[in-house]
């Protein structure tokens, strides 16, 4: 059968960044229905990411693939169209709005904490780690969550808010760890449930309660990983409240993925499956958004952290699998295979970043040095 203009065209396209079709090398894609060609073509990421969760084809290094597609920007290259419309969608509409808010909580968050446990770290952090110095994935969380505090400088006594926080693990290690009281906030029933159940007898309360509506002072505040739900159309709002709740001489972390340019939303094939409603802040965005709120006293950079972070949650899924496939479908493992593969390669390639961002109300008075070591903090 003659190659259709579609077979040509994606041919053409994936053999100017080194991947072949039925290739000899793991990230080359082995094509098992020929359809694949024009829905990828017409689709872009919604196609791609769909037909490979309808068995259209198969690669043994998607993380690989994936990184050498964004490097040579064939996203770029492939249906304009789909982003123009998927853009539009974000200018016109809030996606984040409070009727709305819960909506990540319970599409994604609440899938199963079976899953997360079987994934994640022994705190069971969903977010990016520090891997400097770490061999695996429990000291790079940890690490993450001493570099946080150290930053944070936080001391016994002091009264800390955590906005989205998961399944407790970061609030319960400042509780133990540094003497803090915290009160956290999640949009996920489930979270909440297992976060209670893991903090008993520690100064930690933890509530299913959107950002919109957080009250109170705190001597420091940190959002771990949340700050993607927000939305370009309530990042003002997010740091008026920041601001408001944080005392004068507080200090609040910001830990969050990041976008090399401005838009209005997420790809579509994230949206629908992974995280509805999602956006990616670029910093432009965070810094229109939190001027004249807050002033930034540090702005660290590590986004190749979270394609090894990635790539152990992938490893831990793919162990546990035999034991979790009791619970889900071979159409979820290739759908979740896919969304932490595509994304270890999307942080590989330097296409999306991770961000922590340290800011004050006022201004820090004095000499401040802010460290990127993740040792114990000793006042």
């Amino acid at each position: 059968m003659p190659e259709t203009i579609y077979e040509k065209k994606l041919k053409s396209l994936l053999a100017s960044a080194g991947i072949q079709i039925n290739g000899p090398n793991p990230w080359d894609i082995r094509v098992l229905d020929s359809r694949f060609y024009k829905r990828v073509i017409t689709e872009s990421h919604l196609g791609i990411g769909e037909s490979y969760m309808d068995g259209w084809w198969e690669c043994d290094a998607l993380d690989d693939f994936f990184y050498k597609v964004l490097r040579a920007k064939l996203d770029k290259k492939v249906s304009q169209l789909t982003r123009v419309l998927s853009n539009l969608a974000g200018v016109l509409i809030n996606l984040q709005n409070p009727s709305r808010a819960f909506r990540v909580g319970e599409t994604h968050y609440n899938i199963g904490n079976d899953l997360y446990e079987a994934m994640l770290d022994k705190h069971m952090l969903y977010s990016c780690g520090y891997w400097k110095g770490a061999d695996n994935l429990d000291q790079a969380q940890e690490n993450k969550l001493r570099l946080i505090f150290n930053k944070l400088q936080l001391e016994p006594g002091m009264k800390v808010l955590d906005i989205g926080c998961g399944w407790g693990g970061a609030a319960r290690f400042a509780a133990e760890q540094y003497g803090v009281s915290v009160t956290g906030v999640t949009v996920s029933s489930e979270q909440v449930k297992k976060a209670e159940e893991l903090g008993q007898n520690l100064p930690v309360d933890i509530s299913l309660t959107d950002y919109r509506d957080i009250q109170g002072a705190y001597d420091r505040i940190y959002s771990i990983g949340m700050f993607e739900h927000v939305g370009v159309k309530n990042y003002q709002q997010f740091f008026e409240i920041t601001s408001q709740c944080l005392k004068d001489d507080g200090l609040f972390l910001l830990h969050t993925i990041g976008s090399k340019r401005s838009s209005m939303n997420t790809d579509k094939w994230t949206h629908k499956y992974i995280f509805p409603n999602s956006m990616l802040p670029s910093a432009k965005q965070i810094t229109t958004a939190s001027e004249g709120l807050h002033v930034m006293e540090d702005w660290h950079a590590f986004g190749n952290d979270y394609y090894k972070t990635l790539k152990a949650w992938h490893t831990n899924f793919e162990h546990h699998w035999p034991d979790l496939k009791q619970a889900y479908d071979e159409r979820f493992y290739r759908m979740w295979r896919y969304y932490l593969l595509s994304a270890a390669g999307s942080f590989r390639a330097r296409n999306v970043q991770l961000w922590q961002i340290l800011f004050s109300n006022n201004g820090i008075t004095g000499d401040f040095y802010v460290s990127r070591e993740a040792g114990k903090f000793i006042a």
